[in-house]
């Protein structure tokens, strides 16, 4: 099918690039690159990653790494 497709600057300028480093012709980089944002927006949105936080029963609150582990392991870690 033939159309007209005014292209922005910066979209011809990227579609350009893409044809100097592969080589293609430039209908096959459009087309290339349009049935993969179709597809893409097609694709459900991936679900959040959760991390729920678990109480290790520390009795206190430690700010530095360091501390925690002398604690854990003793003065001698080292």
């Amino acid at each position: 099918m033939r159309t007209t497709l005014t292209l922005d600057e910066d979209v011809a300028a990227l579609l350009n690039k893409e044809v100097r480093k592969s080589g293609e012709p430039f209908k096959q980089i459009v087309n290339r690159f349009l049935r993969l944002g179709l597809v893409a927006s097609k694709q459900p949105a991936p679900k959040p990653f959760k991390v729920t936080p678990i109480n290790l029963g520390l009795p206190r609150d430690f700010d530095k790494v360091e501390d925690l582990i002398e604690y854990l392991e003793g003065p001698e870690h080292r």
